[in-house]
């Protein structure tokens, strides 16, 4: 190993897959965000980090998939790995033979298992069978490596998570799920701002109020979201329907159009906030397209932020075992 990679800072993780952000200590938490900031570094740097070499990683998508796809091929063969796709199509998980069984074959093939699907059941089930790491590339209830990205951006933006207040303006679904485990690990403030009936589940919301609490922080979901945003240093969006939800998209319009990151909501903002948004964008609705250009920068640093992110949490996972 040569002296770059030597110097690197890589965590011991107290579990061996990454289905949820709550499978993290708030210290394993910031050191990936640590071991991701590094290894963005050496890539702009062109340094090689190889640290996966001769291994294998199975992606399977049930969902399509732009950034998580790319991104995650793209860092897996960074890392000296073989990145092996695999479709629904070919798979069929749970159909043409059991999870457990499709589990244990993916073991003897490859060093890891990244999926995205619908059900977190699956992907529990998943990695309960799996003798190799498995990440949750996303389901419906939880997208933990898009909210590593987005600690990360935050932490490169301001300097540090902590006692700052980032407000996720928008449906409860399994981005709200992940910034509430992960905003409460690093002791970040956040809010959930939603219209009633679309708030985030109560027990995750419960879990994260307990974890805000011993790291300084506080959690608070509300359908008033011209208070929330008040004063915030991070405003979030993401569409209104989500993938499975395409049939509530009219409907969902006209109940979250109050609910529109403009610029007349970030006039309430703190000065100095940054604009999230995990993408694809639907400019003017979710979010109007000026505030979407104003803050595009840090929007579209958030999205390289997902090859990053998910780096560290491979060689967090692969090279302990």
């Amino acid at each position: 190993m040569n002296a770059a990679l030597a110097r690197l800072d890589i965590p011991v993780l107290g579990t061996q897959d990454f289905l949820r952000v709550a499978d993290l200590t708030a210290d394993e938490c910031r050191a990936l965000l640590t071991l991701a900031t590094q290894l963005k570094h050496m890539r702009r740097e062109k340094q090689p980090h190889r640290l996966l070499e001769g291994q294998s990683v199975a992606m399977y998508f049930e969902k399509p998939s732009n950034r998580t796809r790319v991104s995650f091929e793209v860092g897996i063969a960074e890392l000296g790995a073989h990145p092996v796709m695999l479709r629904k199509d070919e798979v069929n998980l749970g159909v043409r033979e059991s999870i457990a069984d499709t589990a244990r074959t993916l073991s003897r093939y490859v060093h890891g298992i990244m999926i995205r699907t619908f059900a977190q059941a699956d992907v529990v089930e998943l990695a309960e069978y799996a003798t190799v790491p498995v990440i949750n590339g996303l389901t419906d209830d939880h997208h933990p490596c898009q909210i590593l990205a987005d600690l990360q951006t935050v932490q490169e933006h301001f300097g540090s998570c902590a006692g700052r207040t980032l407000v996720y303006v928008g449906d409860g679904n399994n981005i709200a799920h992940s910034l509430l485990e992960g905003c409460a690990r690093v002791g970040m403030n956040v809010t959930i701002a939603a219209p009633s009936g679309y708030f985030p589940k109560e027990t995750i919301v419960q879990r994260a109020e307990a974890v805000a609490k011993e790291n300084g922080a506080t959690v608070s979901v509300t359908d008033d979201v011209r208070k929330a945003v008040a004063g915030a240093s991070v405003v979030y969006t993401d569409v209104w329907a989500s993938m499975g939800q395409e049939a509530e998209q009219q409907q969902r319009k006209g109940i979250f159009q109050p609910y529109q990151v403009n610029a007349s909501l970030m006039a309430l903002a703190a000065p100095e906030a940054i604009v999230l948004h995990c993408l694809p964008a639907h400019r003017d609705e979710e979010i109007s397209h000026d505030v979407l250009e104003n803050h595009a920068n840090t929007i579209f640093e958030q999205a390289e932020n997902r090859l990053h992110a998910q780096k560290a949490v491979m060689v967090a996972l692969m090279l302990q075992r």
